[in-house]
C-alpha cells in the first residue's frame, strides 16, 4: 500500500559525547522514508536547494524511495547545527539555516493522491492541513508537532488536529498540548481535540500508546550503542506508519505491533551517525529484535 510523507530534508552537522559528523544527510521526511522503507514503498514529499547532489539522492534511490515529489529549486538546503551534552535526550541547537525549507509548499504531485497511508513531518500547522484535504480518501493520517506550533500557532494546529486518524509527539510536548501534567488526563484531552489515536515517545522509559480506551506501554530497548538521537522520533514513525502500511490492518492489536516496530526502528537509529545503521539493516535484523522486544516483556500470568 502507498505511504506519503511531507517533511523536511536537510544537512546535520552533530556533536555528542560519542563524536561528531559534519552536513550528513538528515530531516523528518529522509528519516521517515529511509525506515518506512524497510516495510512499504514510500512517497517523499519536500524541498531541497541546489547543492543537493546526486549522491544525496542516490540515498533514496538505492532504498526504493519515490522522489518525484522532492522539488529541487534555487538556493540552499534546510541546515540544522546541534549538539548533546549530558542529557542525551535533549538536543541544544547551535545553529539553524531554514533556507529553501522557509518557503516550502508543498506540492502533491497528481500520482501521489492515492497514497492510503500519510504522514505529516514537523512543518507549519497550515501546511499540514493543506496537505491532509488533497488526501481525502487516506486511510490513515498521522502528524508530528513540536512547542514551537504548540505555543505559537495554536489556532492553526487545533484545526489540524481536528482532520488527523493519530498524533505522534513526546511527553513534554502532550503535557503541553493538553495543559497537564497527568499523562492519562493529558492524552484524553488531546484525543478530544480529534486524533482517536495517539504515540507519546518517552526517551529512554519508551513509548506509551493510547488508541480510544486502550492504553498500550512499549519499553526503550537495551542498547550498547547509543551514539546518536537525531531523527529517532521520525525513525520511530517511520517503521510504525510502514508496519501498518505493509499489513493493511488498523485493528489495535496490529497498532501495538506497529508501536514495536517503529521502537525497533528507532533503536537501530541511535546506534550510530545519521541514517548509516538505517541503511545498513538486514530485515532478519529487524525481525530477530522485534522478537527480542517481545520476550523483554513476555511473563506468564
Amino acid at each position: 500500500m502507498s505511504l506519503m510523507v511531507v517533511g523536511s530534508v536537510a544537512f546535520d552537522s552533530i556533536r555528542t559525547p560519542y563524536g561528531e559528523a559534519e552536513e550528513i544527510l538528515g530531516g523528518s521526511a529522509t528519516y521517515f522514508s529511509v525506515a518506512a522503507s524497510w516495510f512499504a514503498p514510500v512517497r517523499v514529499v519536500a524541498v531541497v536547494g541546489e547543492d543537493f547532489q546526486d549522491r544525496h539522492l542516490g540515498v533514496f534511490r538505492e532504498r526504493g524511495i519515490d522522489i518525484s515529489g522532492l522539488e529541487r529549486v534555487s538556493g540552499r538546503t534546510f541546515r540544522w547545527r546541534g549538539e548533546y551534552l549530558n542529557d542525551m535526550s535533549e538536543a541544544r541547537t547551535l545553529e539553524t539555516q531554514l533556507n529553501v525549507f522557509e518557503q516550502f509548499q508543498p506540492k502533491i504531485p497528481e500520482t501521489h493522491a492515492s497514497s492510503e497511508f500519510l504522514f505529516l513531518g514537523n512543518i507549519h500547522p497550515e501546511l499540514q492541513l493543506h496537505v491532509r484535504r488533497q488526501l481525502s480518501g487516506a486511510r490513515l493520517v498521522a502528524a508530528d508537532s513540536m512547542n514551537f506550533w504548540i505555543t505559537k500557532t495554536p489556532r492553526e494546529l487545533a484545526q489540524t488536529l481536528k482532520e488527523v486518524d493519530a498524533l505522534i509527539i513526546n511527553e513534554g510536548e502532550a503535557k503541553m498540548l493538553s495543559g497537564l501534567e497527568n499523562l492519562c488526563k493529558a492524552a484524553r484531552a488531546i484525543q478530544a481535540m480529534g486524533p482517536r489515536k495517539l504515540v507519546v515517545k518517552r526517551g529512554e522509559h519508551g513509548v506509551t500508546f493510547f488508541n480510544d480506551g486502550s492504553v498500550f506501554s512499549s519499553p526503550a530497548y537495551l542498547l550498547d550503542e547509543f551514539k546518536d538521537p537525531t531523527g529517532a522520533g521520525d525513525t520511530f514513525a517511520g517503521g510504525f506508519m510502514g508496519h501498518l502500511a505493509r499489513s493493511k490492518d488498523l485493528s489495535d492489536a496490529n497498532l501495538r505491533r506497529a508501536v514495536v516496530y517503529g521502537s525497533v526502528m528507532a533503536s537501530f537509529a541511535v546506534e550510530d551517525f545519521g541514517l548509516q545503521r538505517l541503511l545498513n539493516l538486514s530485515v532478519e535484523e529487524i525481525e530477530t529484535r522485534v522478537r527480542e522486544f517481545t520476550r523483554l516483556t513476555h511473563f506468564d500470568v
